[in-house]
């Protein structure tokens, strides 16, 4: 992977990929007549998300080796991000994602990756471990953990980076995607996610994410124990207003509030949600990014998200930051 004398804002590491979603609403896959295509992944949304609040942005991914694989790098640079570390992987095609969407709060996710995602053949020895120190803020998702060779690097970037600048680890669990023993038993995945905490400033996720990490279920005890594993800023209760689409998109504004570019407030989080999400002209269907999290949890995290929410607290001008 390229060595990169520039210093970015936010890097990103993780998984991307295409999202075919349905133009209908309201009907099951079976009924759907047309879909739009997106950019996906979690680590791309909050790339995206940041490069659109006029930060400097790069993400760490890899995409497959086929004709879709060409579709990610155009949308990447579409949306001011540099994609200098998306590399493809041989004989593996680019993930797909489907959804259907039934209003409000059902919207169920269907990957299509085989053998497996292709950000989650990120390799140790292809890290541009110079770009990851050098960047004010590093970026790494807890779906980066669920596999190899994707666990060993992510841990390695952690390792690579030390305590320079802010790291944010994304809780962002996705059990479909955790191919061993974690996939049912979340205190298998605890271990990885307990080492990643070692290193990071700030955590983002809602309350089962929270359980995984620490193995507690009350939020104030999520709340005490995240500091405990390493985290370093104080908690930020979250209201969970509507969760359709906000999860990813959130990770905009959370960077500004990393680097000081003003202040982050739910009322910032739902402007980045409806107005600087990587899909052009989606309305009523925002994708929903966080299936899978509770849908009515308050949840109190480091940095708490799960959709559209209200914060209580926040970062403003004069306030201390990591």
């Amino acid at each position: 992977m390229p060595e990169s004398a520039e210093s970015f804002d936010p890097i990103t590491m993780g998984r991307i990929g295409i999202d075919l979603y349905p133009l209908q609403i309201g009907v099951p896959l079976a009924r759907v007549e047309s879909f739009g295509k997106f950019l996906g992944g979690s680590a791309a949304n909050v790339a995206v998300a940041a490069a659109r609040l006029g930060n400097t942005t790069a993400v760490i991914t890899r995409t497959g080796d086929d004709p879709f694989g060409t579709f990610p790098h155009q949308a990447l640079k579409e949306f001011g991000v540099d994609d200098r570390f998306v590399t493809p992987v041989a004989d593996h095609p680019t993930p797909v994602t489907f959804c259907e969407i039934f209003p409000p709060d059902d919207f169920p996710l269907y990957f299509y990756h085989r053998p497996k995602a292709t950000g989650l053949e990120i390799r140790t020895e292809e890290l541009g471990c110079f770009a990851i120190r050098a960047a004010r803020i590093f970026w790494i998702t807890g779906t980066g953990l669920s596999e190899e060779p994707s666990r060993s690097a992510t841990l390695a970037a952690l390792k690579a980076r030390g305590r320079s600048g802010t790291t944010v680890f994304d809780l962002d669990r996705r059990p479909a995607l955790w191919s061993d023993t974690a996939w049912e038993d979340p205190e298998a995945a605890r271990p990885y996610y307990a080492e990643a905490l070692r290193h990071a400033t700030v955590a983002v996720g809602n309350l089962d994410e929270c359980e995984v990490a620490t193995g507690f279920r009350e939020p104030r005890a999520c709340a005490e124990a995240l500091p405990e594993a390493g985290v370093e800023v104080p908690p930020v209760p979250v209201e969970v207003v509507n969760e359709l689409g906000a999860g990813d998109a959130f990770g905009g504004p959370c960077v500004m509030g990393c680097c000081g570019g003003g202040t982050w407030s739910g009322s910032c989080a739902t402007r980045t949600w409806r107005a600087r999400s990587s899909r052009p002209g989606w309305r009523a269907r925002r994708r929903c990014r966080r299936r899978g999290r509770s849908r009515s949890c308050r949840v109190v995290g480091e940095v708490g998200v799960c959709g559209r929410v209200r914060v209580s607290g926040g970062w403003s001008r004069g306030s201390p930051r990591p």
